[in-house]
């Protein structure tokens, strides 16, 4: 049983139909409610979110909580808004 939120950070993320999604890469938190909305999601599955973008997934999604996080509700597929381009990595100044 976890005993802080911050020990979600890092834990793996499953869907409903058993595919993995990503791991927890940090809280989303309303500080005057000291409540953790949502979680976010890095490093995600492709076959889920396009360009493996990282998400943010609302607390209320989640079915349970042991050593990996599961959720109970997850889209079929999450996609970039039409018109919008995957950012390029750009080349530092001094180059």
């Amino acid at each position: 049983m976890l005993e802080e939120a911050s020990e979600m950070i890092g834990m793996q993320v499953y869907t409903n139909q058993a595919i993995f999604l990503g791991n927890v890469s940090n809280l989303v938190v309303e500080v005057d409610d000291n409540k953790v909305q949502g979680l976010f999601i890095s490093n995600t599955n492709p076959m889920l979110v396009e360009g493996s973008k990282s998400v943010n997934v609302p607390y209320r999604w989640i079915g349970a909580i042991g050593d990996v996080i599961i959720l109970k509700y997850f889209p079929k597929r999450v996609a970039l808004k039409k018109g919008a381009k995957p950012k390029k990595a750009q080349k530092p100044a001094d180059e």
